[in-house]
């Protein structure tokens, strides 16, 4: 698993990529991936697409991000999704939370 993230300063985006499982071994990388930038200063683009799996935890973390981002539906995109991964999302209901692209 790895979890690296891009800062596009000019368009005050954060790009944060996850790589293999994201589950709850992740979960200190994936904050600290965002948790030095200002509470919602940015938008966050959450790159899933090489992502093989997530559990409950990783929804967790990512429901985190969205109240550290300010819970805006249009401060957190998640994109890249796989069949199996979308699935999860939707069952959560998380398309009503974030973009997913």
């Amino acid at each position: 698993m790895s979890i690296s993230r891009h800062i596009d300063e000019q368009n005050s985006l954060i790009t944060i990529r996850i790589q293999g499982r994201f589950d709850f071994s992740e979960h200190r990388p994936f904050r600290d991936a965002y948790r030095d930038i200002p509470p919602g200063f940015a938008r966050y683009l959450v790159d899933l697409s090489e992502a093989s799996y997530l559990d409950s935890s990783a929804l967790g973390m990512l429901l985190l991000l969205r109240e550290h981002a300010g819970a805006d539906i249009g401060r957190v995109t998640i994109e890249g999704c796989t069949g199996d991964v979308m699935r999860i999302l939707k069952i959560a209901n998380f398309d009503r939370l974030f973009i997913l692209a």
